[in-house]
């Protein structure tokens, strides 16, 4: 028997077409044992397969897929795993597929993704109008994911067996997985034959509408002794209506009336039932991995986890873990659980303090019935690779009293072997190991819990992946290959951080990583999805390039993205640029720049200098690098004064043109600061040199690195997006190469649009109005002021948005009143945008009398400020959320009038 595979692709010069499957012949799904296809026309390329006479060792299911390879070797996958032919049932001896090249950005996609057919999508059973061809020459597959109550896909063409197109009379197709089928018998029809999809309501027997475009065309004939089967892609049919809003709050912040101080996972089932009540269909969350370091409030920043898998243990409920058996051992606490709970804000300290008490009382009590339940026991089984090493970690890091590694007197450097004696059950100290074993089993149950809950109520659950990993954490102590420790991450200066950002975490050797295909990756997006339906990748830009800051910076000023493409010492001189190493590479300091930076304080900075007596400084070698700086100034005590002179110095350390590249020859590779023309190094520069310079700056940062950018990230996000069922939004904030929406168009990951963020540097603000389909709009995140808080922070801006964005004239109020809120809302809910999502403390101003009074107390975080403390909560409980008819109605009527409901 033979198999002809068709696909159409219309491929460019040095481009070639791959198919791999899962037999040996096709490559057993190996993207490196893939078969050459054949360049059959314009429209075409091919394979044949010979099946052997003897069948055994096939599958009874072929499932296999395409591949492109462009000319630089890069290799593009099509999306989807759908492509399936039963072989046990072919029976022809020849079989011809005729497939159609599934691009992964086609935004149909997104629905056979895992949150829409497991929940917002409701599979609707309908019943064919006349049965099919039992001896059929043509398998007639098309998919079309958004129809409406009742409707099919029809097909219909101009040959006696497809109803001559007449429409009353079309056939009915049949719904197999993501595929609308219907089998053919064409032997007495005559070709070419011109066909269409269509849409027929089943409920009022009545044809609805064809889809879009040209007709499409079958050339083949076929004798008896052949089989045709057709993959058609895509119906052409208007699938970008489907809508819906979601609600964006961390889970710390939650209040209830029986969480202890701190929003609990049991807490999102009352969150899921208030969402559910308005018509939200997503609730999004931040980070929820354990960042337990150093027990105290610097813990609280949620993208600094000291494990990617661990959850926190913050997060357990103690009454649900007690039950009604041990509900003794934590009724002592119901005192204090009642007075955290009464606070404004999150005491993480101790909330930390009397939870740990209380999970260590309740492990010694149960920790024989829960560890001799099968339930645990497939909990550890599926998650020892990275349990283990977690409660280990945990165990070192209190015991040394420092969660560095390196300082560790035994064990610092990983070792599987070591650590599984280590956490031995035979060992005296096993409870310290065996407690986070407990901890994280009932942390699983309840974020399970309250995830499989969500699904019941139509509702997915949206997660939250950190762009990094703290450095002194379980990942960077099991596999430090896989990192680049003597760097850190960040982001670049902007309106929000002048300074850049600097998150401390070490960046990663893709190069590494690539290696095993990224398994840690994959392992990550699998563990992800037993609690998330849907997920946004924390600034995505890092998978095309990373800010990278020296290890002994404090700021982020001092960083240069990596990868890059540096400038050539040659480059200066091709341009005529003066060059001098010292004068652009290290920080300028004359008595003219202290006197213009500090005027008549200039006095208190020189003795952290060398005087070279010629009105030139230097650093001396004690303070030469920010940490240095930083440490000098941690022994004398924090005042207003000492702060000055510190960040004084930093900006002194930082005043510099370029950044030597400290992986390239020395002396020869170079990267321009960020910022470079605010600097007084710059300035100080002659005209003619500062000019020459500008220019070779915006080559560096806006011309030559956009395709290289691009080629890197489509070297890890494809492989990436393949590895997961679940919905990707990226974070795609910030200085945006050009080449991002490109990428993520093609990959048919969403994008986030902020109101106040536009990506167009020529507005000053984004119209919800103007928003991709494939997006996710928002007037608010977690890291920006609510729109309350906002609105005060700028008279200026405000006024211009109040006349131009909302449409008012005359003066702007002072204070936003709940009418702009609501305003505000309402347009990102009429956005033609997938998603709409809003911080809760959004939602709530937009009511006079619930909203909290002070809106600059609803401010999550500050990216400026790298020691922000992370301890917003909700300043009324769920409970009484719940029972707000007027403003839940109100809300509700919003949503469903917008289409989102």
């Amino acid at each position: 028997m033979k198999v002809h595979f068709f696909v159409r692709f219309h491929t460019k010069q040095g481009q070639t077409l791959l198919m791999s499957g899962n037999t040996p012949t096709l490559g057993d799904d190996t993207t490196e044992a893939a078969i050459p296809m054949n360049y059959f026309n314009e429209e075409f390329w091919q394979y044949t397969w010979v099946l052997p006479v003897d069948a055994a060792g096939l599958p009874d299911v072929l499932q296999y897929h395409y591949i492109l390879k462009n000319p630089g070797g890069e290799i593009v996958h099509e999306w989807g795993d759908d492509r399936a032919i039963e072989l046990t049932g072919i029976t022809s001896e020849e079989t011809q597929i005729i497939d159609t090249w599934n691009h992964a950005g086609e935004y149909e996609n997104v629905f056979s993704l895992a949150p829409f057919m497991d929940v917002l999508l409701e599979e609707k059973k309908t019943a064919a109008k006349k049965k099919a061809a039992k001896n059929f020459t043509h398998s007639f597959k098309v998919k079309s994911p958004l129809l409406m109550e009742n409707e099919v896909i029809c097909l219909i063409g101009g040959s006696k067996a497809l109803s001559s197109w007449n429409s009353s009379d079309a056939l009915l197709m049949v719904k197999q997985g993501n595929w609308w089928t219907v089998n053919v018998n064409l032997t007495k029809d005559q070709f070419p034959i011109a066909y269409k999809y269509g849409v027929y309501n089943t409920k009022y027997k009545q044809f609805v509408q064809y889809e879009g475009g040209n007709n499409r065309i079958l050339h083949d004939s076929n004798g008896t002794k052949k089989i045709t089967i057709l993959h058609d892609g895509f119906a052409h049919l208007p699938n970008n209506f489907w809508r819906a809003a979601g609600i964006n709050i961390p889970v710390f912040s939650l209040r209830s009336q029986k969480s202890f101080g701190v929003g609990e996972f049991t807490d999102l089932k009352l969150l899921i039932d208030w969402a559910g009540s308005i018509g939200l269909k997503m609730i999004q969350i931040l980070p929820v991995n354990d960042t337990t370091s150093t027990h105290t409030w610097t813990d609280t920043y949620p993208y600094s986890a000291i494990s990617a898998f661990a959850l926190h243990p913050l997060y357990l409920n103690l009454e649900k873990v007690a039950g009604k058996k041990y509900a003794g051992l934590i009724k002592p606490l119901k005192k204090k659980q009642k007075q955290l709970n009464s606070l404004k804000d999150i005491d993480y300290e101790q909330v930390l303090k009397f939870k740990f008490r209380a999970i260590d009382e309740l492990y010694h009590a149960q920790e024989k019935e829960v560890f001799e339940d099968e339930g645990y026991k497939d909990f550890f089984d599926k998650n020892k690779y990275w349990l283990v090493p977690y409660a280990a970690y945990s165990y070192l890091r209190d015991k040394n009293g420092t969660p560095d590694f390196s300082q560790w007197k035994q064990h610092s450097i990983y070792d599987e072997k070591a650590i599984e004696k280590l956490v031995s059950p035979s060992q005296k100290h096993f409870d310290e190991i065996g407690v986070h074993y407990f901890a994280q089993y009932h942390l699983h149950l309840q974020l399970k819990e309250a995830h499989d809950y969500a699904h019941k109520k139509g509702i997915i659950v949206k997660g939250d992946i950190p762009i990094g990993v703290n450095r002194f954490g379980v990942d960077t102590w099991m596999e430090p290959e896989l990192y680049h420790l003597d760097v850190q991450a960040g982001a670049p200066p902007d309106d929000f951080a002048v300074k850049g950002q600097n998150w401390s975490f070490p960046t990663y050797n893709w190069k590494k990583m690539r290696e095993d295909g990224y398994a840690w990756w994959k392992t990550r997006f699998e563990q992800m999805s037993r609690y998330f339906d849907a997920f946004r990748i924390d600034h995505i830009l890092g998978f095309f390039r990373i800010w990278s800051i020296p290890v002994d910076s404090v700021e982020g000023i001092m960083g240069h993205f990596v990868p890059a493409i540096p400038v050539h010492i040659n480059e200066f001189n091709e341009r005529h640029i003066w060059f001098n190493w010292h004068r652009y590479c290290r920080p300028h300091i004359t008595d003219t720049v202290l006197w213009e930076m500090f005027g008549p304080n200039s006095e208190k900075f020189k003795p952290f200098l060398v005087d070279h007596g010629d009105g030139t400084y230097s650093f001396k070698q004690e303070y030469s690098s920010q940490k240095q700086v930083e440490k000098h100034f941690e022994k004398l005590g924090h005042n207003e004064e000492n702060e000055r002179i510190k960040h004084g110095l930093y900006d002194l350390l930082s005043n510099v043109i370029l950044i030597e590249d400290p992986d390239l020859n020395g002396g020869l590779h170079f990267h321009f600061r960020f910022g470079m023309e605010g600097t007084t190094s710059f300035r100080h520069l002659e005209w003619g040199t500062q000019q020459q310079l500008k220019e070779l700056y915006v080559d560096y940062f806006f011309r030559r690195q956009d395709n290289f950018w691009m080629r890197e990230a489509m070297q890890k996000l494809p492989a990436l997006k393949r590895a997961t069922k679940m919905l990707i939004c990226g974070e795609d904030l910030g200085m945006v190469p050009h080449c991002v929406p490109d990428v993520m168009k093609q990959l048919g990951i969403l994008s986030l649009e902020i109101q106040r963020m536009p990506k167009n540097t020529q507005k000053e603000f984004f119209h919800p109005n103007d928003a991709p389909y494939m997006s996710v709009v928002t007037p608010s995140t977690h890291d920006m002021s609510t729109i309350r808080g906002w609105w005060e922070e700028d008279r200026a801006k405000t006024q211009r948005f109040y006349n131009h964005e909302l449409g008012q004239f005359g003066e702007a109020p002072y204070f936003c009143e709940a009418w702009i809120s609501k305003a505000i809302l309402i347009q990102h809910l009429y956005s033609p945008a997938m998603w709409s999502v809003f911080l809760l403390q959004d939602m709530l101003g937009i009511d006079e009398k619930l909203r909290r009074e002070n809106p600059h107390e609803e401010r999550i975080n500050v990216p400026a400020n790298p020691k922000n403390y992370w301890k917003y909560r909700m300043h009324i409980t769920l409970e009484e959320l719940i029972k707000e008819k007027g403003f839940n109605s109100e809300l509700q009527s919003y949503i469903k009038a917008s289409g989102r409901a």
